[in-house]
């Protein structure tokens, strides 16, 4: 026999077998523990949306007042060519 045939024999056993007591409170407890997780993940994803708002905000803001894209007002002239 092969040992895919053996491993189907034993799935078989098992199957056929004295099956175990679920307990009565499992699909209420595995639900539960679902929404908890939703919860979770929609807080953190929340908390990641504002972090990065705040961080364009803060951004924006700098540039507004720091303006980087102009010349700095005590900057020499350019070098002339002979």
């Amino acid at each position: 026999m092969s040992g895919t045939g053996r491993r189907e024999d034993e799935v078989r056993r098992m199957l056929e077998g004295p099956h175990p007591q679920v307990p009565a409170d499992l699909a209420a407890s595995a639900a539960e523990r679902g929404a908890r997780l939703l919860r979770r993940r929609r807080a953190l994803r929340r908390l990641w949306v504002l972090a990065l708002v705040a961080a364009v905000a803060v951004f924006a803001v700098w540039a507004l007042t720091a303006r980087p894209w102009e010349e700095p007002p005590g900057t020499t002239p350019p070098v002339e060519t002979w």
